[in-house]
Order: structure tokens, then sequence, then C-alpha cells
């Protein structure tokens, strides 16, 4: 028989895992609401009219096609079956941002301009699978549409520390605005290769300079415009020094001299707030999608080697390839599995997420039991989660029980206990023991 398995770059998760990701979920919604947004979910697959075109070239190629359900092939011939518009016509959504403004545009008449939702659900790519890059995996977002106020920009900044601080995570921010890359393109004469040369400069980090100028060259660039980009990238100097150079170079391109306002303005903000997080300008930051039009986003554990855990941007009119023009938005998006994977290797999820109890009663007979079941009532009401060994038996094996279950608690409600109306409690990690009154107990374990 064979042995049963899931698709590469998915996983299962167990409950202890499952408690740890539930951990920064619940981290990551108490944040969101603390800067009024709200909760929203869309379906897992979405028509591929909606999907399709708004990621560029590269993300179309990443999309789950859905085959139509049913026997709706059956009736084709090879040749219409060979055509994937007629036998597919939804995909699983590639991130939360496009069903976003899909719901925007269908549901405009509900809702109050700026609107401002957090959604926290899986999303899917047809990527390879490697360390740190799933198939599937979740995303956090956090968006408000219906505002061009840089405002906005400034908050995600701060939604940004406030989440990494909680989950113990030193992290920096680096962002960048696209209408400095249009500059940049206008400057060395390329303006109508726009996304060709954010494609390739934001594979810098991961391929290298070299690389990226030999796939500029590729895509068409004469080596003189590429010896003209060469130094932007590498622009040195806090994030004023770096906005001064470039005013320098790019200040006669209308469109780079608002992204340099913008960013000006944001960096201006964020000084002024004090936050502790490291927040850079990073010129080669150009995040692929097609959709961002003004400030970019994109977040790097210090302490940990992996790829973003969390990144967005601003996108002017994205609402407007359904029918909605001139509906300016920004968000952010933070990636819980990566997220996961670093607090995992970095040892910083707390103690107590670990159980889903925080005290077990170990089970010695009939009389033992029935004022064990009185007890854990008591506990549960008090909102302690508590549970009962459900057979009686050796006491070694439910403390053992206890032990593989990461419980921290055990209870012993023995014949002497019952006498003296008191329980042993005994702490699993320390191996200590106290006896607590019955009627303290609750306030013992909270």
């Amino acid at each position: 028989m064979q042995k049963p398995s899931i698709p590469k770059g998915t996983r299962d998760f167990s409950p202890v895992e499952m408690m740890r990701r539930n951990y920064i979920f619940d981290t990551i919604r108490d944040v969101f609401r603390l800067y009024g947004f709200a909760p929203l979910e869309t379906p897992s697959m979405e028509n591929l009219s909606t999907l399709l075109g708004k990621y560029g070239d590269e993300g179309d190629k990443l999309l789950f096609k859905i085959l139509n359900s049913g026997d709706y092939a059956a009736g084709l011939s090879d040749g219409e079956v060979r055509q994937a518009s007629k036998i597919c016509e939804k995909g699983l959504r590639y991130d939360l941002t496009v069903p976003f403004a899909r719901y925007v545009v269908q549901h405009q008449g509900e809702l109050a301009f700026p609107f401002k939702r957090y959604q926290v659900q899986p999303v899917w790519r047809a990527d390879r699978p490697q360390k740190g890059r799933y198939r599937e995996f979740y995303q956090c977002d956090v968006d408000v549409i219906g505002t061009r106020s840089l405002l906005c920009e400034v908050e995600l900044i701060e939604i940004v520390d406030r989440v990494f601080r909680a989950l113990g995570i030193r992290v920096a921010l680096k962002m960048n605005n696209r209408k400095i890359l249009y500059g940049i393109a206008e400057t060395i004469g390329h303006a109508d290769k726009m996304t060709d040369i954010t494609v390739a400069i934001d594979k810098l980090e991961k391929i290298g300079l070299d690389n990226v100028k030999a796939e500029l060259l590729e895509r068409g660039l004469e080596p003189e415009a590429v010896a003209k980009l060469q130094p932007i990238l590498e622009l040195a100097g806090n994030n004023r020094q770096k906005l001064d150079a470039l005013r320098a170079v790019i200040g006669a391109s209308k469109t780079g001299l608002k992204g340099i306002e913008e960013m000006e303005t944001v960096f201006g903000y964020a000084e002024r707030l004090g936050l502790g997080l490291q927040v850079d300008l990073d010129l080669s930051l150009a995040r692929g999608l097609n959709y961002y039009t003004g400030a970019i986003f994109e977040v790097k554990a210090l302490d940990f080697a992996i790829g973003s855990i969390c990144g967005g941007g601003r996108y002017d009119d994205l609402t407007g390839i359904f029918g909605m023009p001139n509906m300016s938005g920004v968000g952010i998006s933070f990636g819980a599995d990566r997220i996961y994977d670093v607090m995992t290797g970095l040892n910083l999820f707390p103690e107590e997420v670990n159980s889903s109890t925080r005290v077990l009663f170990v089970n010695l007979g009939a009389e033992e039991e029935a004022a064990s079941l009185g007890l854990l009532r008591a506990l549960r009401d008090a909102g302690v989660p508590a549970e009962i060994y459900p057979e009686a038996g050796k006491m070694k094996k439910q403390m053992e029980y206890a032990n593989r279950r990461g419980v921290p608690y055990v209870a012993i409600v023995g014949s002497q206990e019952l006498e003296a109306q008191v329980v042993t409690l005994k702490e699993m990690r320390s191996g200590e023991q106290r006896q607590v009154a019955f009627a303290d107990l609750a306030c013992s374990l909270k």
C-alpha cells in the first residue's frame, strides 16, 4: 500500500504548531484592531479574469488554475481541451490584495470610505518549494482604501513596529517608492521599460549586481543606460542623504521628484514618532507586482536568515481594472509562515503557548474522579483550560501523558487530599509540589 503524502510545498500542522501559529495570528489581529481595521474574508478561488494580468507575466505563471468541475471536458475535442481558458475559468488566489480590490468594487455601495480592513487567510502560488517558500501559505493583510493621505503609510510603519515588538523579532523595514523608480527609468532614457527595470533590480539582493546588469541588457537596455543606473543603486548614507543625492540626479523628472517628496514626508513623521524600528531607504527595492504606484515596503528579520517576512505598498488604481477608477489604497502583508520559521529558529514562542491545557487532573478512582469533576468545572468557569485523564490508572502513566502533552501542571486529588480538601499541585517542569485548598485552586492557576 502506498504511504499517504501531501503535495510538495504544503504542510500539516500539529496541535503544538497550530497553537504557535494562532499565537502569531492573534498577536497580529490585536494590533490591526488597535488601528481601527475590521475583519474581512473572501473565497479561496476567484474567477481567472479577476486574477490574470494583475501580477505581471511572472506572477501569472504562478497562478494555480482550477479545472472546471464535473465532466466538463468530456464533450470537448482534444483541441478544445488544450485551450486552458475553456476548461479553467477559476484559480486559487495568489494574494489577498486583488481579491480585496474586487470586493471593494463589488460592494462599493455598502462601504464607508476610507475603508480599513484586515484579512488573515491562505494563498497559493505554483512556485518551486524550498526553505521559507511554500505553495500554500498564510498572509495577514491590512489595507486602507479610498484616501491618498501619507498618514496611512506612517500608520503601517507603526503597525510593523508594534507587531514585531510584540512577537519579539528584531527587524529592519526597507522602503522605496515606485515614483522614484519611474524617475530613475525616465532619467536613464527608458521610461518605456519601467516594468523590465523593476523586475530586474528587485532581484539585486538575490542574484547580485552583475547578474542584474546582465538581465537588464537582455531586456533591451543599452550599456550606457545600465551604466547610468549602477551608481544610483549604489547610493550610500542615511535616508536624508540618499534622498538629497537622488534629487540631484532625477530632479528633472516630475514623477521622480514627487516620489522623493513623499518619502521625505513619511520619513519625517516616522522620525518624530521616535520608533525603535530601523527604517531604511533601499533603492534596489522594487517589488515586482505591477499594481504598486507609490511607497513600497519590505521587512527583513535581523537575526535569522530568511527572505522578507512582510511587504506591501501603495496602489493608486487597482480598483480601476474592475471599473472603479481613482480609488487609491495602501496595505502591507505579514507572511505568517516565515514569521513562524523565524520565531521557531530563534526560540521566541512563550512556553505557555505550547499547550492547550494548563492543568491535568490525574484519575485515581471513582470518588476522586467525582471530586475532580467539580474542581474542573470551577477552573473552566474561571477561564483556566483544564481536563482530567479519562481512565483511572497508574500515576506514572498519567504523568508521562502530561509530559508528552506539554501540560505545565498536574493536579492530584487522592484520599488524603479529599480528607483535607486540598489539591496537590505539581509543576511539571521543575518537579515542585505544593498543596492548594479547593477554594483557592482557580486563583492559584490563573
